[in-house]
């Protein structure tokens, strides 16, 4: 947001918290009428107060006379916007209340019972007078894209032989060729994350990366694998909202031991992969493990294949994924298997100085119909998912899971 933009919501907000019952009730009155051209309104109506929202629509600002309204006894008016008192003109059996609003620009008007005026509406007439002695014009309504960091991955141990259940991935100057999938932001600056070397967050990603020997585990990690976790540490997330939501009594489904653990967020992913002395992957070791060096866009080559993953599921509830050995066929170069349309998986994570955000890779046997706006799949090495992250229990998915790497 521009800060132009912030101040205005952080204003707005402040009315909106303290008439929260006028603008959830009945009396809401659209369009109601103003004096002026461009300038529009709501009437929110209670048994004891009325309020006005407005909005000056111009490109200059707008004065004087703005609305009429039915004389009363006994009623006081405010201009909550400047945090000022108004004292309305009679006109007939009407009064006319002026006021000013600065272009493209906003107003709140009060109407209450003179007996209901109490301390609590002193105060945020005090706070709203304090913030429009700086006009929104004076902030800057110039946009700037954020910078991020990416989250330092700790290195493992050192393994000088391939640990079991592991696939050796040599060393290799790698070219990283990848692209975000974001629904909206076109090729802004900020659409996507912004990689180590980049200026800044930018949808399309191309750079040389030297990457050392690693191991990556050939398939995810599966419910039999986390339980031993479980069982081992007794690990238990401070929020526990969705985590292993399906599983009952503390076990995984019969016959879901070598389905890939899912509702798992990515700190309950790190706290596995530290405890097996192992580490998630940077999302290049990742990409690197799946492709190889020839560019091709699936890990078995550059056509899609059937074979090599589940069959879509476009239900409306999750059937589960597939046994993560169940399509050799989608193998890597290197024979790292279950990388693609089984579920996402977790990698890098990005922060900035209001959100964060993790790239999960390879898509899902999940395709939800009917919509453009669901998360959209990634089956291409050559594309990935920015997943916003709010709070453990909202980022489980029964969708996502993750894989390991060691040093």
């Amino acid at each position: 947001m521009t800060p132009r933009a912030s101040e205005t919501v952080k204003r707005i907000v402040k009315i909106e918290r303290y008439f929260y019952k006028l603008l959830t009730g009945t009396g809401w009155e659209p369009h109601y009428p103003m004096l002026n051209y461009g300038v529009f309104a709501s009437k929110w109506a209670g048994s004891d107060r009325s309020l006005w929202t407005i909005v000056n629509r111009n490109d200059f600002e707008v004065n004087g006379d703005q609305m009429k309204i039915p004389y009363m006894e006994g009623v006081s008016y405010y201009d909550l916007w400047n945090g000022c008192k108004l004292d309305p003109v009679s006109e007939g059996n009407d009064k006319a209340l002026s006021f000013e609003i600065e272009p493209n620009g906003f107003g709140a008007i009060l109407a209450i019972n003179n007996s209901l005026a109490d301390d609590s509406l002193q105060n945020l007439l005090s706070q709203m007078h304090e913030s429009a002695k700086t006009k929104l014009s004076d902030y800057s309504n110039e946009w700037k894209d954020v910078p991020q960091e990416i989250v330092k991955i700790e290195p493992t141990a050192g393994a000088e032989k391939v640990p079991e259940g592991m696939v050796d991935i040599p060393g290799a100057r790698y070219v990283m060729n990848v692209s975000g999938i974001e629904i909206e932001g076109g090729e802004n600056p900020g659409v996507d994350v912004q990689m180590p070397g980049e200026e800044a967050a930018r949808r399309h990603h191309q750079f040389v990366v030297n990457i050392s020997k690693f191991y990556i585990d050939k398939y995810p990690v599966t419910n039999e694998e986390f339980k031993k976790f479980i069982d081992s540490t007794h690990y238990t997330p401070i929020d526990k909202i969705n985590f292993l939501k399906d599983w009952k009594k503390g076990t995984y489904p019969a016959g879901w031991e070598n389905k890939p653990v899912t509702w798992v967020d990515i700190e309950d992913a790190r706290a596995y992969a530290k405890w097996a002395g192992k580490r998630l992957p940077h999302e290049w070791e990742w990409q690197y493990a799946a492709q190889g060096t020839d560019g091709r866009l699936y890990p078995w080559g550059n056509e899609w294949k059937d074979s090599a993953v589940p069959v879509a599921d476009t239900g409306h509830e999750l059937k589960g994924p597939d046994s993560v050995n169940a399509h050799p066929m989608g193998k890597s170069p290197f024979g790292v298997e279950d990388m693609v349309g089984n579920i996402w998986q977790w990698t890098d994570e990005y922060v900035d100085l209001h959100t964060k955000a993790a790239i999960i890779r390879g898509g899902s046997y999940y395709q939800p119909q009917g919509s453009y706006w669901y998360f959209p799949q990634a089956y291409k090495l050559c594309e990935h998912g920015k997943y916003l992250l709010m709070s453990s229990g909202q980022n489980r998915s029964g969708t996502l899971g993750f894989r390991c790497v060691k040093d």
